[in-house]
């Protein structure tokens, strides 16, 4: 699959981008969601059914799909277009922070 964009990501653990002060939280997200990029750009998803079997406990929101990332520590939002092998990341951030998202909206 082709994932758009790491950078969102990157953004989200780096101690300097996209935040005025560092959180250490944040930064220990770093290998939790390179692992979740490195496998999941090796994969090739038709449908809901294949994502379901990459990540059991993926959620589905609408057209959104929730993971859960670091042993649920942090979830990433993204939108799948199935039809050209697509991932878009949409948000991530900490679980607690996620209660405070409309995921349809984001």
């Amino acid at each position: 699959m082709a994932i758009l964009s790491r950078r969102t990501l990157r953004d989200f653990w780096s101690p300097t981008r996209g935040r005025e002060r560092s959180d250490p939280g944040r930064e220990r997200a770093q290998r939790p969601l390179e692992a979740w990029y490195d496998a999941a750009r090796h994969e090739d998803w038709s449908n809901s059914a294949e994502v379901r079997a990459f990540d059991g406990s993926a959620s589905f929101v609408g057209d959104r799909v929730v993971f859960n990332i670091g042993g649920n520590k942090y979830r990433l939002v993204v939108f799948i277009a199935y039809r050209v092998r697509t991932v878009f990341v949409k948000w991530v951030g900490t679980h607690e922070e996620y209660d405070q998202i409309d995921v349809e909206e984001v």
